[in-house]
């Protein structure tokens, strides 16, 4: 039986993915950086931002990428002052998973203070009991996110489930022996979840509560 559901943020709970691609390559302008396409960015999506801003821009230098990971904090923050719009159906379902005694997680690309700043704006504190943040843990897809989470809330991983909308999720799940739903909506296309053998994918937030028998 389900007792915990993981869920990614930026592309499965909240549609953010605009506001990352727009500061990414706004970022990379300021920077002097080669450009790059929004496909390019949405790529990356889930990663941490170090790992996903080598991955855009391998031939550069660290200093270089460096210097384009400050100007996105930067234009990030500016762009993400009103709250992000949650997807359909996102905060029924976290009701009802909660009204069930479901525990409920975040396992997230984002930074401490990025996640906490979005979760204040949304005001969606209360209804996670644990999260961990790409630059306090490993990145997607190494499973030590998902594991740190159910060490700290004494579960086992055939206890758990990952929702997400990127193979980074999904994969990271396989990586920690959990099953996963991909969500079709997000970053990632259809076809690039299904290679990574999800339990289900769903195209509407709500179906995860049929997957879970709720």
């Amino acid at each position: 039986m389900v007792k915990l559901v993981i869920f990614d943020w930026d592309g499965t709970l909240y549609d953010s993915i605009d506001t990352i691609c727009q500061s990414m390559l706004y970022a990379a302008q300021l920077a002097g950086a080669p450009d790059r396409n929004k496909e390019d960015v949405k790529n990356i999506i889930g990663l941490s931002l170090d790992k996903a801003v080598q991955v855009i821009w391998p031939e550069l230098p660290i200093v270089e990428r460096n210097t384009i990971i400050e100007h996105y904090k930067q234009t990030y923050v500016a762009k993400d002052q009103t709250p992000p719009n949650a997807y359909k159906g996102v905060i029924d379902t976290l009701n009802k998973l909660q009204n069930a005694n479901i525990k409920l997680a975040v396992a997230t690309g984002k930074s401490r203070r990025g996640l906490e700043r979005v979760m204040e704006l949304t005001g969606t504190q209360d209804y996670f009991i644990a999260t961990r943040c790409a630059d306090e843990t490993q990145s997607k897809p190494h499973p030590l996110m998902l594991e740190e989470l159910l060490a700290e809330l004494k579960l086992t991983p055939d206890q758990a489930i990952m929702v997400g909308d990127t193979e980074y999720d999904l994969n990271m799940a396989t990586n920690a022996g959990m099953k996963s739903v991909g969500v079709t909506y997000g970053a990632h296309e259809t076809a690039r979840l299904q290679a990574c053998r999800p339990h289900a994918l769903i195209s509407n937030f709500d179906e995860l509560l049929d997957i879970l028998g709720l």
